[in-house]
């Protein structure tokens, strides 16, 4: 049957096709079809954001519910398992003073930016990570992870996870505690003088040795940092032992973005999330136009022409990817210059 014949397809043939599992490609909207944008932006504001903690840190126990998250849903998705962006999933996890979440792990590789608070500990691999405002702290493919609160108000933290990708590839595993066969890991300290690294008896893991990257070290890193190719200042948090991308499918940036500056646009093939660690300003993604302040969040999906403005004083973004899949997929290319406009 001919293309032009399509639109009489029988209804005969039309089940034909439905008992044999198969789709005629010809009536694919999409099939053929040059893509000339991403899919849109989106911002989950604290001002909204905020209510809605404070009622989930007065309806929930963490006897009942394992963890107290509240995941960052891409309104535009039609899945109802969709994640935040592509291949990302972001949330807010909340922990009140003196609760604990039992270990598990996953295949996932998952991360922890603090937004608000301080005391509570991440325990990786029976090692155990300071989280306070500004604290990145990574929980890499199937290492065991627990967390508990010891200080005196509440704290809450992005959590960043590449289980979209996992669920469509099919890899997605998950396994409660009590943890065992905890592997050991070299002291933390020997990674601690700038570009010297321990010669390791044994070979390293592909995520990095170093589970936990301090607020103030990464803050005074990208105050001092060049601009990069978009005008803005920025730092990657990096394996040590290979400069590459902290976990092998995660990757993560800390931005900087001076007063009254704005960055020349910029297109890539990679999806991130964003969350706003200090200062004011906007961000154009394809046709939107997004304000955000402090603790805010917002998705920056492949595709898209992204341009950065800060208002009034300096304003850092911490940024996570996809990025580094994409590279070593050969699938990622990045653009820079003028955006077009409508």
């Amino acid at each position: 049957m001919s293309i032009s014949q399509s639109a009489t397809v029988s209804d005969e043939i039309r089940q034909a096709w439905h008992n044999a599992s198969v789709r005629p490609l010809w009536e694919n909207p999409l099939a053929h079809k040059a893509r000339t944008g991403g899919p849109p932006a989106h911002l989950w504001a604290w001002r909204e954001l905020e209510p809605l903690v404070k009622a989930a840190m007065a309806m929930t126990s963490m006897a009942a519910i394992e963890r107290r998250v509240l995941t960052l849903v891409d309104p535009a998705a039609a899945d109802d398992a969709a994640g935040t962006t592509t291949n990302l999933t972001a949330a807010l996890q909340i922990l009140m003073p003196g609760e604990s979440a039992r270990p598990h792990r996953h295949s996932m590789n998952a991360l922890r930016f603090v937004l608000d608070g301080a005391g509570a500990v991440t325990r990786v691999d029976g090692r155990d990570c300071p989280m306070a405002r500004g604290d990145l702290v990574i929980t890499p493919g199937w290492s065991w992870h627990e967390h508990a609160h010891h200080g005196s108000a509440p704290i809450v933290w992005l959590d960043a996870l590449d289980a979209p990708l996992h669920r469509y590839l099919g890899t997605d595993a998950f396994e409660p505690g009590p943890a065992h066969d905890v592997p050991s890991h070299a002291d933390e300290a020997a990674f601690a003088m700038p570009s010297i690294v321990p010669e390791l008896a044994e070979p390293p893991p592909a995520h990095s040795p170093v589970f936990r990257y301090p607020w103030g070290e990464a803050a005074r890193a990208v105050a001092a940092a060049p601009r990069w190719k978009d005008g803005a200042r920025r730092v990657r948090y990096v394996n040590p032992l290979s400069g590459g991308a902290v976990m092998t499918l995660l990757d993560c940036y800390l931005t900087q973005i001076d007063p009254g500056a704005e960055t020349i646009p910029f297109r890539t093939t990679g999806n991130a999330v964003a969350a706003v660690v200090e200062g004011h300003g906007a961000s154009r993604i394809g046709e939107t136009t997004l304000r955000w302040g402090p603790k805010d969040v917002f998705s920056m999906p492949h595709g898209n022409w992204i341009s950065h403005q800060a208002d009034g004083g300096p304003a850092r973004l911490f940024v996570v990817s996809d990025r580094d899949v994409l590279r070593r997929l050969d699938l990622l290319k990045e653009e820079f210059g003028n955006a077009p406009r409508a």
